[in-house]
């Protein structure tokens, strides 16, 4: 459960969907375009919220979990972040306020808390980079396109590897938003402060989560009091 929780929040952490049209403006970007995109419009992130759906499929055992939900993510100060994803299928939730984190399973009438810091600490911490570090794209990450380097839609396709190897993430491949790239391109500034269209999160073990999301809402305004957690009466409690 814990090596599953773990996908979970690794591979739920913040992509967008938008499937743009495609324009009658189409000079094509080289790799440079879309990777500033990419960090220039996160530098104007503050939160976003989203409905998604997830799959996760597990390489040891040769099995594929689906998953839906909603979710809200608020940058903070510093190098993290307040999550909340509440999934309706399973029914289960992972929330952190910045300091801890609540994976809660109601069918198995159990909560697991773990310290932020233990839980994203040494080679983890690429994972909270992908929640707090995309305007740093080009610092921890080798990047390159993948295949032609565009999607059927027109929009452009990302592979990112780790710069320092670690045994959470083996690469992420970014699907950016087609429309995106083109606003920037004409006048170098980023629009869209998250223009990702889709993501996929591949691990070292073979093991992959790819994550869709629809009605997209960025820098709305997220009350902080939306990342608690409050541990229903009877649920036993498993700290990590």
């Amino acid at each position: 459960m814990k090596n599953f929780a773990y996908m979970l929040v690794l591979g739920a952490v913040l992509a967008l969907l938008a499937f743009p049209q495609k324009s009658a403006w189409c000079a094509e970007a080289d790799l440079k375009d879309v990777v500033s995109t990419l960090e220039q419009g996160y530098r104007e992130l503050n939160d976003v919220q989203a409905d998604f759906t997830q799959r996760t499929s597990l390489a040891s055992i040769k099995k594929e979990q689906n998953g839906s939900g909603t979710l809200a993510i608020k940058k903070t100060a510093g190098a993290s972040a307040m999550f909340r994803f509440d999934y309706s299928k399973p029914e289960q939730q992972i929330v952190c306020n910045g300091k801890s984190v609540w994976f809660y399973i109601p069918e198995n009438n159990q909560v697991m808390v773990s310290d932020v810091r233990s839980l994203f600490q040494g080679e983890n911490s690429v994972a909270l980079n992908y929640l707090t570090g995309m305007d740093h794209i080009s610092r921890d990450y080798s990047s390159s396109f993948v295949g032609g380097g565009r999607d059927k839609k027109g929009n452009y396709v990302l592979e990112l590897v780790p710069r320092k190897k670690n045994r959470v993430m083996a690469k992420l491949q970014i699907t950016v938003a087609e429309h995106a790239v083109e606003q920037f391109m004409k006048d170098g500034k980023a629009h869209d402060p998250f223009p990702i269209v889709s993501s996929v999160v591949y691990d070292p073990y073979g093991n992959r989560t790819a994550i869709e999301f629809s009605r997209v809402r960025v820098n709305k305004g997220i009350a902080g009091s939306r990342f608690s957690f409050r541990i229903p009466k009877g649920v036993e409690v498993i700290k990590r």
